[in-house]
């Protein structure tokens, strides 16, 4: 099993975009028992992957309780850095 962190950025290199939530969801299977694997240590870890050029915002919207959900990708070359060191 991979770091919960690697995982995160490694969920990105599969999927056009996705949120804080979508990331949660893609792993609770996984990881569910990880208290890093909680909105707030989330998207600390986005925030934290977008600072370092891996990620980058795409778009935000609010979910249903009326929270604000940020979207973000991997573009080519955040891609190509996060599968050259996490295979």
């Amino acid at each position: 099993m991979k770091p919960l962190n690697y995982a995160i950025l490694k969920y990105f290199t599969t999927v056009k975009e996705a949120c804080a939530d979508d990331v949660i969801d893609a792993l609770k299977g996984d990881y569910g028992n990880f208290k890093a694997l909680r909105k707030p240590a989330v998207v600390e870890a986005l925030m934290t992957a977008e600072a370092n050029g891996l990620l980058e915002e795409t778009r935000f919207d609010f979910d249903r309780n009326r929270e604000v959900r940020v979207y973000y990708h991997a573009h080519k070359e955040g891609a190509d850095t996060i599968n050259s060191y996490i295979r």
